[in-house]
């Protein structure tokens, strides 16, 4: 890559300047939502479902800072990616709030909270989610593969799967299911990608564990992301899949304690 010119550095600034009112704007919303959930928790749910949206379109600036930076200057800027990462968990923080962060639980254990955010449509749900998704996968293209961040990504979108599940309401599913249901395309939607991420979720924990960590909590997250799509399948009456991933969630089972007696035998 040659040098950057003052030229170059001049428009940089520039495009950073326009954009930074709007920068400072969501900054803005987001402390404004932050104060008002502290002082009143009256429909704290809806507020912190506003929050995250503010705090993704914040992220999506960051993001396109950063594309200016590589059209411009040729080279990634590391601190709006950063900046991007630190908002992304900021939104988690606030959906996790709302919906949980469990994994593989039965619905009657977050169902409360669901029933706290009846009056946010599918829709929304799906829209909000359909967002959050976009903005993990540019944050982590815009890293690069070869990134440190590689493997941080991997319980970016567990979390990601986590939430997606457990904003969908299983317990209307079926009904909302129905060919006469007014929601019937998003909510396949909805289930679609709930059911790729804990899919994908469950592989990306099981490659770290192997490839990277040999932590026994990242084998055990894969095999609950696992047991939380059988869940579903379950629930959806696929039979077939249900079986399989009961067997699949037995070997790994049996794998993760081979390789627990292993550690042992070495201590």
């Amino acid at each position: 890559m040659g040098k950057i010119t003052q030229e170059q550095r001049t428009k940089f600034s520039e495009k950073v300047q326009e954009l930074k009112k709007s920068i400072d704007a969501f900054m803005d919303k987001e402390k404004m939502l932050n104060d008002a959930i502290g002082a009143d928790q009256t429909n704290s749910v809806y507020k912190r479902l506003m929050a995250a949206d503010e705090i993704l379109n914040l992220t999506s600036y960051y993001l396109l800072l950063n594309a200016i930076s590589v059209s411009l200057l040729g080279i990634k800027n590391e601190d709006h990616l950063d900046n991007a990462r630190k908002s992304i968990a900021r939104a988690f923080t606030h959906l996790e709030a709302s919906v949980s962060n469990l994994i593989d639980a039965p619905f009657s254990e977050y169902e409360k909270k669901l029933e706290a955010m009846a009056d946010f449509s599918a829709d929304s749900r799906y829209k909000l989610l359909s967002k959050l998704g976009f903005a993990i996968r540019d944050l982590e293209e815009s890293y690069g593969s070869g990134s440190k961040w590689k493997w941080f990504f991997v319980d970016f979108w567990g979390k990601y799967a986590s939430v997606a599940k457990n904003m969908l309401d299983l317990k209307a599913m079926q009904k909302n299911l129905d060919f006469d249901s007014p929601i019937r395309e998003v909510t396949k939607n909805h289930l679609a990608l709930v059911k790729r991420q804990l899919a994908q979720s469950a592989d990306r924990f099981r490659e770290k564990y192997e490839i990277s960590s040999s932590s026994t909590e990242d084998f055990r997250s894969s095999i609950l992301f696992l047991s939380a799509l059988r869940r579903i399948h379950v629930l959806c009456n696929d039979r077939d899949e249900a079986e399989d991933l009961k067997r699949k969630i037995e070997i790994w089972k049996g794998k993760l304690e081979t390789d627990l007696k292993k550690k042992d035998g070495k201590k």
